[in-house]
């Protein structure tokens, strides 16, 4: 997804201004993306924006309400949010809900940038009736991204026991829902996030063979477990660099997990240095999302945190 070449010019002071959220114009990436920063004889630019699911413990205990997640996210400093549909899930086809979360989002000044989708069927079953009704749930969700000015959802290639079977399965199933949401200006996209889909090498099988230009990947830093035990700690892991690089090429969004914080502010389990060089390498200027997904720190405290580490390696970087 995000992989065709990603051309966007930005200067020193360009960068600089846009990390700081003091950037104020307007111009367009191929990502398709609206930016907030002036560019020019760039060094690197790419945009932060926040993860909902950085806030599941407060939104699954009922401290924190969907609605609110547009002003926390400014609190942040972040340009776009990135929605969970766990966390408004009877709300797809209600448009005056939706309309409230697109009111919230403008007055806070932030991008909608794209929705999550769990829960809606596994798009990569051998049962093909199962998987075809789990395509089918997705529309809804489709709709609903365009209605919030969305540029994608992020979906699951789930269901599949035997690998060249899934890959078949999984590029009919993102074809047939590429193919839907075309005309809505949204991309489809997959994640690293567990079995097959957290295997590099599978992924790549897959896209590259996928000919929609609105379909692509959303790597995240640290999905890279294939298979858990019933304690859900991991059994067989994949290379987290060498995934991020093999889905890179196809990326239309990024996702910085980030679970603990030394006291220098790095990210004690992911080199953050190394893997947004990669980023960077593959021409990539759109939005990083923070999603902290720590216990030993409150969720602002990681957000903060995951937030100042992205400013750090983008200027490193730049």
């Amino acid at each position: 997804m995000k992989r065709r070449d990603f051309i966007y010019k930005t200067g020193q002071t360009g960068l600089a201004l846009s990390l700081l959220g003091l950037s104020s114009c307007k111009n367009t990436n191929k990502n398709n993306e609206t930016s907030t920063a002036v560019i020019e004889n760039p060094a690197w630019h790419f945009k932060i924006s926040l993860a909902q699911w950085s806030f599941n413990r407060s939104l699954r205990d009922g401290t924190m309400d969907n609605l609110d997640f547009a002003a926390k996210a400014r609190h942040f400093d972040c340009e776009g949010v990135e929605y969970v549909n766990s966390f408004f899930k009877d709300k797809a086809k209600n448009r005056s809900y939706l309309k409230e979360m697109n009111a919230r989002a403008n007055k806070e000044g932030q991008q909608n940038v794209l929705i999550m989708i769990d829960g809606e069927g596994n798009l990569a079953d051998a049962d093909t009736p199962k998987r075809l009704k789990a395509i089918e749930n997705h529309y809804k969700w489709v709709e609903a991204a365009h209605f919030l000015g969305c540029h994608a959802i992020r979906v699951n290639l789930a269901g599949g026991t035997d690998k060249d079977d899934a890959v078949k399965a999984s590029i009919d199933s993102l074809s047939k829902l590429s193919e839907f949401a075309k005309g809505s200006n949204i991309n489809i996209l997959v994640e690293n996030h567990g079995g097959f889909s957290s295997n590099g090498e599978w992924m790549t099988q897959v896209f590259s063979q996928i000919k929609h230009n609105n379909c692509g990947t959303l790597p995240d830093f640290g999905n890279f477990c294939i298979q858990k035990d019933k304690d859900r700690n991991c059994l067989e892991a994949y290379d987290t660099y060498k995934g991020v690089k093999e889905l890179l090429p196809f990326a239309k969004a990024v996702s910085a997990k980030s679970y603990h914080f030394d006291a220098e502010g790095n990210e004690t389990k992911l080199d953050y240095l190394r893997l947004m060089k990669l980023v960077k390498e593959v021409g990539y200027t759109g939005f990083v999302g923070i999603e902290f997904e720590g216990r030993g720190m409150t969720e602002e405290a990681g957000i903060t945190a995951t937030r100042d580490l992205l400013k750090k390696v983008g200027k490193q970087l730049a």
